[in-house]
């Protein structure tokens, strides 16, 4: 349903998007996870037609986005991170002109309005105006929005962004449901745990590139069963080396001035004699960390820093 190819976008001499390739199937939600600025959303932006790509190509349930736009956005669904909502109508009146956007009408976009109000919790204040809702109202109808049409292909960008986990967890089982009925679904986000619940596969992004791919299963087999040990503080220029005691089959995934981050089995075994260790090299340690396997142990292990960072 959604297939990227070589996908690149630059600005000037900056690289947003990186040579990008993946395909998202009839029924599958594949996660773009990684940091602000890692080129997700300029990815999302392209898919959907607000941007044009320097090179590559994409193409929507069998249409190419560059040659046949209006068809292959017809398959679209998006829901950006910015609200798409008016906050004058009411959320039914938002629904309807969304879904006549789309050239959906009569009874069956009637039928559609009522199961998304009723699926993000809402049918009690449809006919209130939007700019009387709560942020976490608003990001639920926001989804909405961009499924009452009932589209073949869903983007969307960071759409549990600034909400409770209660909300979140709600519109994600909506997603789901989107995606058993055979939505294709490409979604971004920077929540570990939001990537391992919804996603069927992850992309790893980072620096406008894909730099792991696979389920969540296969990505944390990528570290086997190495814990990872964060040591912050006063590291000085005197890094022990792995493979001395006590921090034998650890492995120095980065090394700074005021961090170490060391990838190591049994980690909570290991922490007390790998802090001895340190200190008795000169360094001062200020704060720990021990990282169980992960997505967000791998994008360490990966790029040396965390994704939040």
């Amino acid at each position: 349903m959604i297939k990227i190819t070589h996908l690149r976008k630059t600005y000037d001499s900056v690289v947003a998007v990186d040579d990008i390739s993946f395909e998202v199937g009839s029924g599958e939600i594949y996660g773009l996870l990684g940091p602000n600025g890692a080129g997700k959303t300029t990815t999302i932006n392209i898919v959907s037609g607000l941007l044009k790509q320097t090179s590559g190509s994409v193409e929507i349930a069998g249409h190419d986005l560059s040659r046949e736009p209006k068809k292959a956005k017809a398959a679209l669904g998006v829901v950006p991170q910015e609200l798409a909502l008016y906050p004058e109508l009411s959320a039914r009146e938002n629904l309807k002109f969304w879904g006549g956007f789309y050239g959906r009408g009569g009874a069956e976009l009637s039928r559609r309005i009522e199961e998304m109000l009723d699926a993000v919790g809402l049918a009690a204040r449809a006919k209130e105006p939007v700019k009387k809702f709560s942020g976490g109202m608003k990001r639920r109808l926001n989804l909405a929005c961009g499924l009452v049409h009932g589209p073949k292909v869903l983007l969307l960008d960071e759409p549990t962004v600034g909400i409770d986990l209660q909300t979140r967890l709600r519109l994600l089982d909506v997603v789901k449901e989107e995606a058993r009925r055979g939505a294709a679904v490409l979604h971004t986000t920077h929540i570990m745990e939001e990537a391992e619940d919804l996603c069927d596969r992850v992309g790893i992004m980072d620096g406008g590139k894909i730099i792991a791919e696979g389920t969540v299963d296969e990505l944390k087999a990528m570290l086997g069963e190495k814990d990872l040990l964060v040591l912050q503080g006063e590291m000085g220029d005197d890094i022990p080396a792995a493979g001395a005691e006590p921090i034998r089959d650890c492995e120095v995934v980065s090394a700074g001035e005021d961090r170490v981050i060391l990838a190591a089995p049994r980690g909570a075994e290991k922490l007390p004699g790998v802090i001895k260790h340190f200190e008795g090299a000169g360094s001062r340690i200020r704060e720990v960390a021990l990282k169980e396997p992960g997505l967000e142990t791998l994008f360490i292990k990966l790029t040396g820093r965390a994704l939040r960072d």
